[in-house]
This record gives C-alpha cells, sequence and structure tokens, in this order.
C-alpha cells in the first residue's frame, strides 16, 4: 500500500501531508456538458424557464460547489481559491443541443485545483438538470474531464482529443 499516497501504512485512507509542499500558483480548467431538447434550448436562450435564469443559477452554483469541493470528495484539501469562472456555449447540430461547461479555477499554494474544476463543471450540469427536469427528465450530462493544468510538482497538462 506504500506506492498510493491517500493511503497510511495500515492499508487505510488518509489525507496527504502537503506542508512540505512549495506553494506555487496552479490552475485547472474542466469541462463537462449536457444535451437538452430544442424546447429547453429555446426557453434558456430565451430566458422564459419557469425557474428563472437557468445559466446564471448555475454559474452560481458551480462557483459554490468549486469553494466546497473538500467537503463533498474526502481526501481533498480545503482551499483558498483565488479565482473561479464558469463559462458556456451551445453547440447544435441538427437535432441535437449540447450546452458545453468549461469550469476554470486559480489558486496559489500546495496542492492543486483539479478537482475543484471538477467539481464546478459537475455542479454546473446537474444545476441546469434541475432547473430544466420539469421539461424533460430524459437529458444527458455529457462527459466530464480535465481539460488542462498549470502548476505544481508535476508540470502542466493538457488534454489532447
Amino acid at each position: 500500500m506504500t506506492d498510493f499516497t491517500h493511503f497510511n501504512e495500515q492499508g487505510r485512507a488518509k489525507m496527504v501531508d502537503i506542508s512540505e509542499k512549495k506553494e506555487t500558483e496552479r490552475t485547472a480548467t474542466a469541462a463537462s456538458s449536457i444535451f437538452v431538447t430544442k424546447e429547453i434550448y429555446d426557453k434558456i436562450s430565451a430566458g422564459t424557464m419557469k425557474k428563472g435564469d437557468v445559466l446564471a443559477v448555475a454559474q452560481v452554483a458551480g462557483v459554490m460547489a468549486a469553494k466546497k469541493t473538500s467537503d463533498w470528495i474526502p481526501m481533498c484539501h480545503p482551499l483558498q481559491l483565488k479565482g473561479i469562472d464558469i463559462s458556456f456555449d451551445w453547440e447544435i447540430s441538427e437535432d441535437t443541443y449540447e450546452l458545453k461547461i468549461e469550469a476554470f479555477v486559480k489558486t496559489k499554494g500546495s496542492t492543486g485545483v483539479e478537482m475543484e474544476a471538477l467539481t464546478a463543471a459537475s455542479a454546473t450540469a446537474l444545476t441546469i438538470y434541475d432547473m430544466c427536469k420539469a421539461l424533460d427528465k430524459g437529458m444527458v450530462i455529457g462527459q466530464t474531464y480535465l481539460l488542462s493544468k498549470q502548476g505544481g510538482k508535476s508540470g502542466d497538462y493538457r488534454r489532447e482529443d
């Protein structure tokens, strides 16, 4: 079990000690998406969903989720985040309406923010589902994945499609 950083000598879970790690600027960007019907697309675009401005609420949910990642993911360290941004982009083709989500997170600290970016992207998609489920419970949340990270001992990463 000594090869796994989140297990102690007894094979039990532990939070990794990062006290000796150098503080550096760290960023991460994660992506997710949600596939919706034309009706939902039209209502989100027109701002006529009964629950309110779907993208504004989802954006706030994503920011809140990034800040609370250590409450959701047991071995994540609570971090002082320096910046969070959630962006949206519609991809429409024939009868497919996909809302792409990107979550960017930044800190200066001893550990990375990949989990915070992934949590933000996930919570954003889940919030969109919640706000639109009265119209269609068949929406599909797409793949959620890390697009990039910068900083830290392991260096930079950029996803290649």
